[in-house]
């Protein structure tokens, strides 16, 4: 296979990373793509130290820092806002397809420390769950956000799909008309109460 670019990013985000997917990003001076790479197979201190190459000049690599500290269970600064909307998600769907199970539980065990910065933390990890058809803990991580986001009309519309799985209708149902108090034209609710009330 022809590597560039696009060829060595695809497989890195469709879960295909091999060693000339890492050779092309260490060649080529790919490195943010290349300590993603070195996250992904577990060389965390070398995917640290990459990051803190580039930390002053790629916002993620601050990002990629804190996420090594907490991979090694290291005591790490805060991220901001806007690092945990940008990338916790991102992230946290690489390390759930890469297979990275103790990685994943690392990640969340800083939900409390991460909703304490942005509040939307346990949605964002609720919608991660349930996108990877990981429904229980997609579930549990949006019925937490409740206690953050009650006036969030999406994370009704998101409990409302879940609690629909179930086959719990009359809690979508409810769920949905809590979204459409919060947001009465917030379209989602409106056409999801529209099939509701179909069937």
């Amino acid at each position: 296979m022809s590597y560039n670019y696009n060829t060595a990013i695809n497989k890195l985000l469709t879960f295909a990373l091999d060693d000339e997917c890492q050779s092309f990003f260490e060649k080529n001076n790919y490195i943010l793509e290349l300590a993603y790479c070195k996250v992904l197979i577990g060389d965390l201190q070398k995917a640290e130290d990459l990051f803190n190459k580039i930390i002053s000049l790629d916002p993620r690599a601050r990002w990629g820092k804190i996420l090594c500290g907490i991979l090694q269970k290291k005591l790490t600064p805060y991220p901001t806002y806007f690092e945990i909307r940008n990338f916790l998600e991102i992230d946290l769907n690489l390390l759930i397809n890469y297979q990275k199970g103790e990685f994943v539980e690392e990640l969340i065990s800083y939900a409390d420390i991460f909703s304490s910065v942005n509040t939307e933390t346990y949605k964002y990890l609720g919608r991660v769950f349930w996108n990877n058809e990981l429904y229980s803990y997609g579930k549990f991580f949006l019925e937490q956000a409740k206690n953050y986001l009650w006036q969030d009309p999406e994370l009704h519309v998101l409990l409302a799909n879940a609690y629909l799985a179930e086959g719990k209708k009359w809690k979508a149902i409810n769920s949905v008309d809590t979204c459409l108090r919060i947001l009465p034209e917030y379209f989602p609710a409106k056409d999801l109460k529209r099939k509701l009330m179909k069937n």
